[in-house]
C-alpha cells in the first residue's frame, strides 16, 4: 500500500506568506507515516531548507497541476482565476460556498474536472465549530491595522503599505509608537465573545485602551437589530461575525451622512470581510482592500470629517510565522484522519457541503445557458 500523502503548493495571493502546513506539522505527519510534498516558495514566511531538512519532498514552484491526481493539493488562499478543470482533491479556503462573487465559475471547475474540494472554513467539530481557524490572529491584526489608519488619519494621511510583522510583540510597539497616547481612544468589537474578536480585544487592551473604552459586543447587544448609532460614537469599529445569513445592517451610508461632523467613527475594520456577500452588514464600501492599498475611503457626504473601511481578506499574514503555526498545529489531528476520510465526520461533512454548493452551482450555471 501506498503511503498517504499531501502536496503543500505555493501561494499566489499577493503579501500572501502564511503556510497551511508548516515545518512542524510537516514533520509530524512525515513521523505518522505520511509523504509530504512542498512547493519552493520565496514568498513564504518558511524558507525551504526548513521543509527540506524535515524529510519533505521540495518540487517546483506552483507545479501542483502536474501532481498525481491521487494526491490531495493543500493550501490557504484561493486559487489564481482560471477556466482549467480541476481533477485533484483540494483542501483550501476557496470563498464560494456563500455564493460571494465568482462563486459559479469557481465551483464549475471541480465540477467539469471532477476533482473533490474540503473548505477549510467547513472543517467543523461536533457543535458546528472550526476545527482550526486564523480567526484570533485575524482580530489581533485586524485592531492593529485599524489602530495605524487612526494614527495616519490623525496625522491628515492616508495609511500606507503593511508589512509582515516578525512577531506579536514587534506589531504591538509598532502600533504604541504611531498612536502615542491611547487613554482617549475608544473601539468597538462586534463579535466580541468570539475567537476573532477576542484577538481584536487583546490587540487593543496590550496598546494601552481603557477597559471601558474597548466595547465587547456579541448576540446579546446586537440582538436588538441594527443599524446601531454607538457604532458612531467609537474611533474604531471592528466587525468579527461570522455571517451565515441576512442580518440588519450593522451601519448604513445614511446613518454616517445624518450623523454630519458629530461622528466620531474614524475607522472601520471588517474582517469578516463580507465584501461581495449579497448579507454584508456593513454596506458603505464595495471593494476588497490590500496590503499595499490597506483602505478604502467612504462617502461621507461634503464637508464631514473623514471615515476609511480595511477590508483585507488575508490579515493574519501580518503575523505569518504565529498565525501559521497555530492554524497548522489545530488542524493537524483532522489531517491525520484523511486517509480515513469516509468514516470520519469532519471530513464527510464537509465532503456533503461541497457537494450540495456543487449541485447549486450546476443548476445557476444551466438556469442561464
Amino acid at each position: 500500500m501506498s503511503k498517504p500523502a499531501f502536496w503543500l503548493r505555493c501561494e499566489k495571493k499577493e503579501y500572501e506568506r502564511r503556510a497551511a502546513l508548516t515545518p512542524t506539522t510537516a514533520k509530524r505527519l512525515i513521523d505518522a507515516g505520511f509523504s509530504i510534498t512542498v512547493e519552493r516558495d520565496e514568498q513564504r514566511i518558511f524558507d525551504d531548507s526548513e521543509y527540506e531538512a524535515v524529510g519533505c519532498t521540495l518540487v517546483e514552484n506552483n507545479s501542483w497541476p502536474s501532481a498525481p491526481r491521487d494526491i490531495p493539493i493543500i493550501g490557504l488562499k484561493e486559487l489564481p482565476v482560471s477556466d482549467d478543470p480541476l481533477p485533484h482533491t483540494h483542501i483550501q479556503f476557496a470563498h464560494c460556498f456563500k455564493r460571494q462573487a465568482g462563486w459559479e465559475q469557481i465551483l464549475s471547475r471541480f465540477h467539469r474536472g471532477g476533482g473533490n474540494l474540503y473548505d477549510l472554513e467547513f472543517l467543523t467539530d461536533a457543535n458546528g465549530r472550526r476545527v482550526a481557524a486564523f480567526g484570533f490572529h485575524a482580530g489581533f491584526a485586524g485592531a492593529a491595522a485599524g489602530a495605524l489608519a487612526l494614527a495616519s488619519q490623525r496625522n491628515s494621511e492616508t495609511l500606507g503599505i503593511l508589512t509582515p510583522f516578525e512577531n506579536e510583540d514587534a506589531m504591538v510597539k509598532k502600533v504604541r509608537q504611531a498612536l502615542g497616547d491611547t487613554s482617549n481612544i475608544k473601539a468597538l468589537v462586534i463579535g466580541a465573545l468570539g475567537r476573532c474578536g477576542k484577538g481584536a480585544v487583546d490587540l487593543f487592551q496590550k496598546i494601552g485602551l481603557k477597559d471601558d473604552h474597548i466595547l465587547k459586543w456579541d448576540l446579546e447587544e446586537t440582538a436588538k437589530g441594527g443599524p446601531f448609532s454607538e457604532i458612531l460614537d467609537a474611533d474604531i469599529f471592528v466587525n468579527c461575525i461570522y455571517l451565515s445569513s441576512r442580518i440588519p445592517s450593522f451601519i448604513t451610508r445614511e446613518q454616517i451622512i445624518a450623523a454630519g461632523g458629530q461622528r466620531r467613527l474614524s475607522v472601520i475594520v471588517d474582517v469578516s470581510c463580507d465584501t461581495t456577500n449579497p448579507f454584508n452588514p456593513i454596506p458603505v464600501y464595495s471593494i476588497n482592500t490590500t496590503f499595499d492599498k490597506p483602505t478604502v475611503a467612504v462617502d461621507v457626504g461634503s464637508g464631514n470629517p473623514p471615515l476609511c473601511v480595511i477590508s483585507i481578506d488575508h490579515l493574519p499574514t501580518l503575523l505569518p510565522r504565529e498565525a501559521s503555526e497555530q492554524f497548522s498545529s489545530d488542524l493537524l489531528p483532522s489531517l491525520l484522519e484523511f486517509p480515513r476520510r469516509e468514516a470520519n465526520r469532519v471530513w464527510v461533512d464537509a465532503e456533503k457541503v461541497f457537494k450540495e454548493k456543487l449541485e447549486e452551482a450546476v443548476r445557476e450555471i444551466n438556469s442561464k445557458a
